[in-house]
């Protein structure tokens, strides 16, 4: 249950408010590590088709996590999902391998970048269309979309990667997963170590992707000052639940996220647990 259930009905700019089914739905899963480590404990979200989504909270709430559940990367790190479901564009895909996925249209772009170094930026770029059997042609007509979405890395195209910058490399993974035609990404803290100039270019290039080409976004970012202003709905994780849930103007308004997330601090507020609404949360997760 959410903070917004909770206290008011969801607006119409939530993903449940959406007519059409969402191209994304989590459904109360769990993710166990190692056979004995909870990680995931029901966590349940959704993306509507053409949104931007935000996995919101700190260092190890579990957005990482929850983004290799739907990207079936887990069993990589001895994890699984071990209960609920993950439904991507109308089917379930628990079963399905990365390589699946990719071709169906879900791509992720891990946290770190995970560039290859050793490969020139248009090398690297090409990678992403390894799946494709559209022909040289169609490749290379999106090849040149990249370029006008990242005029920097067309100006770094015969670049090795791996002297590129932090931004650069950002920007060739993302390039990259577009190279797939993606109908959603899932991506994993794309503003982690770069320049605040860096990630507001990053996140504008996210929203004209989303705009214009009708890309859904799922982020996993710990910058929700940042996030919240490009995503149209959040969920909040703490230690592996979500524990409020809403479109991110509310969530943007909310006094506790602007406390513990967003840092303005009102002069009465001395402590988490003195919070109502943390309570009232807490007693959810008993």
């Amino acid at each position: 249950m959410s903070a917004l259930t909770a206290e008011s009905p969801a607006t119409d700019a939530s993903p449940r408010a959406e007519t059409a089914p969402p191209i994304l739905s989590v459904n109360n899963i769990e993710v166990i590590y190692d056979h004995v480590i909870l990680v995931l404990k029901g966590v349940s979200l959704s993306v509507p088709r053409g949104g931007i989504v935000a996995i919101l909270g700190a260092n190890g709430a579990g957005k990482t996590t929850t983004l290799k559940a739907i990207s079936n990367l887990l069993h990589a790190e001895r994890g699984e999902v071990t209960k609920g479901s993950i439904e991507f564009d109308g089917a379930r895909i628990e079963k399905l391998s990365p390589n699946e996925l990719v071709k169906r249209g879900c791509i992720q772009v891990l946290e770190g970048r995970h560039c290859f170094g050793h490969l020139t930026i248009e090398e690297n770029l090409l990678t992403g269309a390894f799946t494709r059997r559209d022909g040289s042609a169609a490749i290379k007509r999106d090849l040149e979309k990249v370029y006008a979405y990242f005029p920097r890395l067309k100006e770094r195209r015969t670049s090795m990667a791996g002297y590129t910058s932090g931004g650069e490399q950002q920007m060739c993974a993302v390039g990259r997963a577009l190279m797939s035609k993606p109908k959603m990404i899932l991506l994993d803290e794309p503003s982690m170590g770069l320049a605040p100039q860096i990630v507001e270019e990053i996140f504008e290039i996210v929203q004209n992707l989303n705009s214009k080409e009708g890309v859904s976004f799922l982020l996993a970012e710990q910058n929700t000052n940042m996030a919240l202003r490009y995503a149209t709905y959040g969920y909040i994780l703490e230690t592996g639940r979500v524990v409020m849930d809403g479109d991110a103007k509310m969530l943007r308004e909310n006094e506790d996220v602007k406390e513990f997330y967003l840092g303005v601090s009102g002069a009465d507020r001395r402590s988490f647990r003195q919070v109502k609404s943390y309570k009232r949360r807490k007693r959810w997760l008993a």
